[in-house]
């Protein structure tokens, strides 16, 4: 069926201005005043902002991690994302040491079918880079449309990757057209630092910060820049959290070479004081890189304003705080890293970002959505309003305030780390390829409705 939104103000990186939106099966067929709705459902947009939905480029759902589980799955995880004005999210796939590519793709597969609300891709961790592992990358890349590939630089003896195979995936993706992404931090040097601190008996959660300090994460920022130049590739640092960073992706890009930033909401609106709360309660805080002293904010929101990062991903990687985030009282290695984010991803950048002046509308609508899909090779399909693209379409008010709660929200997980936060700005309605998954802050979403995205090869934004 036909849907006409009328009355509402479309949002793209580049433009605002008054239109309607026809709507035709799962695709804009028509943007305009006067458009032709007959045998179209109406949907009224008067005062509401018409967003392109939001991609989110980086979630861990359903995902083991210190013996442990992410307490969001694809269902759950997914139909928290709508409810926050997310469309599409990009999740992570963890492969292991001395198994194929492929095993690793199948079990992510498997988590998602039938449950994701919304559509989905993911990115391929790279842990190996041996003859197999590169050889079967071309599949990978070509086959299977999962255009980048994840290498952690922290986490020794479990995830982290050295700089021989750092280098040797970036040289493959220069060859296949994937973007290696990276995990920055030091993760040797940050081993070392949380031994030392378990022996000084120092095991409360603010020392999780404290072991990861900004210099390790700055280092390794620019030992992956300088490895992508060497490689001629292309290079994506995620969850970028502090000024050292933010400098060294600045000069890679000053230089000319293809290295593009991310950062998420808790570095924007969180500082380092937030692990220091009494009761454990530091440990709902716990995750890598982590919070830092709260002047880098403002480094960070200057580096989206002016380009230097490029996107808002949430890291969303939820543990509740009774069983999960507790494995960790006594050992502050134990927590299980990772905090509840891909709700409020999208209207906390819009609160704080756009109602406080920090960054312009069209510039929200640029890093909430539009960079991700054309870095990630799903623009235009997804990432703007225009005719035959995806109906994504997020109807949201301005004028709406909303309280986060953990009461309230609807992500699997017992607290929220930006509890009581108002915010300015509300989602209304959210249309995933033209259906509705919210409507009128209800859910209508129906489980197993989100489709695979099968990605092109990556092109300079």
């Amino acid at each position: 069926m036909k849907k006409w939104i009328r009355g509402g103000t479309v949002v793209t990186a580049s433009d605002t201005y008054q239109a309607d939106v026809l709507i035709d099966g799962e695709t804009i067929v028509a943007i305009g005043q006067g458009l032709d709705g007959q045998d179209a459902e109406v949907i009224d947009a008067s005062g509401l902002y018409v967003f392109p939905g939001g991609i989110d480029p980086h979630t861990h759902l359903d995902m083991p991690f210190g013996g442990t589980v992410s307490s969001d799955d694809f269902e759950t995880g997914t139909r928290a994302a709508a409810f926050g004005g997310t469309t599409s999210i990009i999740d992570f796939c963890l492969t292991q040491k001395g198994k194929t590519l492929q095993e690793a793709i199948a079990t992510w597969h498997e988590k998602a079918r039938g449950k994701a609300l919304i559509d989905y891709g993911f990115h391929l961790m790279i842990g190996e880079a041996n003859d197999q592992v590169l050889e079967e990358l071309e599949s990978v890349v070509k086959n299977e449309g999962i255009t980048s590939l994840k290498v952690f630089m922290a986490y020794k003896n479990t995830l982290q990757a050295d700089d021989e195979t750092l280098f040797k995936t970036l040289t493959r993706a220069k060859e296949l057209g994937a973007l290696v992404q990276v995990h920055a931090e030091n993760g040797d040097v940050i081993d070392y630092l949380t031994r030392r601190a378990l022996a000084n008996g120092q095991t409360e959660p603010i020392y999780h910060a404290l072991t990861r300090p900004p210099e390790a994460e700055g280092e390794a920022t620019g030992r992956a820049a300088a490895l992508t130049a060497l490689a001629g590739s292309q290079l994506y640092v995620v969850h970028v959290s502090c000024a050292d960073a933010v400098r060294r992706i600045a000069e890679a890009r000053e230089k000319g070479w293809d290295v593009y930033g991310e950062t998420c909401p808790q570095y924007l609106v969180l500082d380092i004081t937030a692990l220091e709360k009494p009761d454990f309660e530091g440990a709902k805080y716990v995750w890598s890189p982590p919070l830092r002293e709260a002047w880098n904010q403002d480094v960070l929101w200057h580096a989206l304003k002016s380009g230097i990062l490029q996107t808002v991903g949430s890291d969303h990687c939820p543990f509740n705080f009774a069983g999960q985030k507790e494995l960790g009282r006594g050992n502050f290695t134990k927590i299980p890293n990772g905090g509840p984010i891909i709700e409020d991803r999208f209207g906390l950048l819009y609160s704080e970002g756009v109602h406080k002046g920090r960054i312009s509308l069209n510039q929200f609508v640029d890093v909430i959505s539009t960079k991700v899909a054309k870095l990630f090779g799903l623009y235009p399909r997804k990432g703007t309003i225009a005719v035959g693209a995806d109906a994504d379409i997020v109807l949201f008010d301005p004028q709406g305030k909303r309280t986060i709660s953990a009461a309230t929200h609807h992500m699997k997980v017992d607290y929220n780390p930006f509890e009581g936060m108002e915010l300015h700005g509300e989602v209304v309605s959210v249309l995933s390829r033209g259906a509705f998954v919210v409507r009128d802050k209800q859910d209508v979403g129906q489980p197993g409705s989100g489709q695979f995205l099968h990605r092109r090869t990556f092109a300079r934004p």
